[in-house]
């Protein structure tokens, strides 16, 4: 084994993994105020630049022999749609709290107000949620497609 194969088996993915945990090295260390979460965010984007890059510049290869290769790419495009699938459903989710936490207090204090507006409070709620739902029946629908 040369000294580059085990740089690039060793050395490398510690510095991905040190570059990974800076950000949130940097959120233990100091207290969560506004100035200092700001900074740990932008340490959290260059550390993810950063790791990118070295995917870029230093490619790791030569593990998979040519046999396995087809096997792969069809194992790594099913892994593919399953994350496809995964972040429908999370950044649906997450679209459906947000919208449903803004939607719910003001439909609550209308209702308060007005007993009569309890129909278009509803339909206002009722919409963010649809937010999610959307997200899970695309995921049935990616996950059909791959089996």
């Amino acid at each position: 084994m040369s000294v580059f194969e085990i740089a690039e088996l060793i050395l490398l993915p510690l510095l991905i993994v040190a570059l990974l945990s800076l950000p949130v090295y940097a959120a233990i260390k100091k207290k969560k105020d506004g100035r200092s979460m700001r900074r740990a965010m932008i340490t959290n984007l260059c550390a993810f630049g950063a790791v990118m890059l070295a995917a870029i510049a230093l490619p790791v290869g030569g593990f998979v022999s040519a046999d396995t290769a087809q096997a792969a790419a069809s194992a790594s495009s099913n892994g593919l749609g399953y994350l496809a699938a995964a972040l429908a459903v999370g950044i649906g989710s997450i679209g459906c709290g947000i919208a449903v936490g803004n939607a719910a207090p003001a439909a609550i204090g209308a209702l308060a107000e007005d007993p009569k507006s309890f129909a278009k409070a509803l339909i206002f709620v009722a919409l963010g949620e649809g937010v999610g739902i959307y997200g899970t029946l695309i995921a049935i629908l990616i996950i059909g497609k791959l089996g």
